[in-house]
């Protein structure tokens, strides 16, 4: 497989995004949703991580989408605007082909640049050990596990939290806005 280039999300990719995402739905463990959307819902899904200004990217080989990653935010209290979740997804195709590294590696940067301090990694499933050496590689340490947290597939599956510092991370003041994120109910 040739290298993948990497490139922002457009339009025309929904209907590829979606397939790839249903897939996982469908037959993996990493997201604990239980029925694939559509392309409608997808594609409002996708404007909304837009609307926030965070990145969301596909990774081409020869022409085709083969995967995808966008951030979104990891809580939408503004205390939280400068922490970020990924989420990253590959065709079945394309696994193992350096793919998510690719998407991963472009996510990190853009999200540096934008003065973000966080990014989490929510992997669902402690046997999702591809996920977890992808994040381990790219500077993610282990932030804990939620034990049996989803019924998926018969059986029940963790959710293991990894996290990794951006630029300076939690060393210093931020020195950009964050995410303009909106608390969407108080909660005790």
């Amino acid at each position: 497989m040739t290298s993948p280039v990497v490139r922002d999300v457009r339009p025309g990719d929904m209907a590829a995004i979606t397939a790839i995402y249903a897939e996982s739905v469908v037959n993996g463990r990493g997201t604990f949703e239980l029925e694939a959307p559509d392309e409608t819902e997808m594609t409002a899904r996708f404007a909304a991580v837009a609307d926030l200004g965070l990145p969301r990217l596909v990774a081409e080989v020869d022409g085709r989408v083969v995967g995808y990653a966008y951030a979104g935010p990891f809580r939408t209290r503004q205390a939280y605007r400068y922490m970020v979740e990924d989420s990253i997804y590959v065709a079945p195709v394309a696994r193992g082909s350096g793919v998510a590294g690719a998407l991963l590696d472009a996510l990190i940067r853009r999200c540096e640049a934008m003065g973000l301090r966080q990014m989490v990694a929510v992997i669902g499933d402690s046997d999702n050990l591809a996920s977890i050496a992808l994040h381990h590689a790219r500077g993610f340490s282990h932030a804990g596990v939620f034990k049996a947290a989803g019924w998926k597939h018969g059986d029940w599956r963790d959710v293991v939290f990894m996290q990794r510092a951006l630029s300076q991370g939690g060393d210093t003041p931020p020195d950009a806005p964050g995410l303009s994120l909106i608390d969407k109910k108080p909660s005790a």
